[in-house]
């Protein structure tokens, strides 16, 4: 089975490296360096050619180059769900972010329907023991991947939100100044927590079966009680409290994940460190298993320090999984030993710093 991949990557600019091109062969990528050299800074690029902010979710002028901030650009040629294209995505002298795809401008939105793109970074180690806004951010970047237009609903409701919690802090009473936002927020937060569901069933499936080195999670949805099956009723008769809150207290905005080590029937949050880990991977591979079951293409893969904390049979059955899948999955790692059991089915680069700028190499 074929996977979705970046064939070329061009960087201008773009944090540590002032210009870089990289070619990939579509097989696994292990990119090597010391802390510090710009590895990181290569997956958030290619992070960019899918909707959102990236797996830093930094804002679009911490992107450029320093000291001199004249703005940044990726560009990449990629082989999508509708064959080949050229993505573009890029800031000048502090606007806002653009898109162009084939050489026309285009939105966040047509970049999801061309790559399907998961990641995994240090920084969601600790996702199942800190605030419930990450896990809802993780299992909305999941969901992205099977409905590319989640993230425009998503935006939608949001924006709804943002006016009705105007109205409560104003101190509004007119019902009629609420309810078309409120009827707004009912129709896209269903169609949240529609999308959300299915994604969760389809890893549940795609764990079901699957032989695999890593921990079934088992995960579900935790939804406020207030909420209810009617979301517009909920929001009209809770106008008062959320007034006194001086914000909105019910809809998908405050919904969790939960998710149990299936084997031992513990709950992720009482795991240790690095069976919270194995569970993170579970499902990343889980989400890549029924990608490519709903699409006839892997997604691409992005997985920084993925395997600094697996012991060398995690680290060599995390491989064998990703070439099974015929995943293009870009792995980092300080050392070249990590990616010794990836053998020569993985491209390998090394990366270096030099004078504040980046420099990369084939090995």
């Amino acid at each position: 089975m074929s996977g979705l991949a970046v064939s070329s990557l061009v960087l201008s600019h773009f944090r540590s490296h002032r210009a870089a091109r990289l070619a990939f062969d579509g097989r696994p990528v292990a990119i090597v360096g010391p802390n510090g050299a710009g590895k990181t800074n290569i997956l958030e690029a290619i992070s960019l050619l899918s909707p959102g902010r990236g797996l830093r979710r930094a804002a679009s002028d911490d992107l450029s180059r320093k000291p001199e901030l004249i703005g940044w650009k990726v560009s990449a040629q990629v082989f999508g769900l509708s064959g080949t294209h050229e993505i573009e995505t890029f800031a000048e002298g502090g606007e806002a972010r653009q898109v162009r795809i084939d050489g026309k401008p285009a939105t966040q939105v047509a970049m999801g329907r061309i790559l399907r793109m998961l990641w995994l970074v240090p920084a969601m180690d600790r996702l199942w023991i800190e605030a419930a806004e990450g896990r809802r951010r993780f299992l909305d970047r999941m969901t992205l991947s099977f409905f590319p237009d989640h993230a425009e609903v998503s935006l939608t409701y949001e924006k709804a939100m943002r006016e009705r919690n105007r109205l409560l802090r104003d101190e509004v009473s007119d019902p009629h100044w609420y309810g078309a936002l409120e009827a707004q927020m009912a129709e896209t937060g269903a169609a949240i927590a529609a999308h959300r569901r299915s994604t969760l069933a389809r890893l549940i499936a795609a764990q079901d079966g699957a032989e695999t080195a890593f921990p079934r999670a088992e995960v579900h949805l935790v939804q406020p009680d207030d909420a209810g099956p009617d979301l517009a009723a909920a929001l009209a008769a809770g106008r008062r409290r959320d007034m006194a809150a001086g914000r909105t207290l019910a809809g998908p905005h405050r919904a969790d994940l939960g998710a149990i080590y299936a084997a031992k029937g513990v709950p992720a949050d009482q795991c240790s460190t690095g069976e919270q880990k194995a569970l993170l991977l579970s499902l990343i591979l889980a989400n890549a298993r029924a990608l490519a079951a709903d699409l006839g293409h892997a997604p691409v893969l992005l997985l920084d320090e993925v395997a600094a904390h697996l012991d060398e049979g995690r680290r060599a059955a995390l491989y064998d999984e990703i070439c099974a899948l015929g995943a293009q999955a870009l792995m980092t790692g300080t050392e070249a030993a990590l990616f010794d059991s990836l053998g020569e089915r993985g491209q390998r680069l090394q990366v270096a710093e030099h004078g504040g700028q980046s420099r990369i190499a084939p090995t």
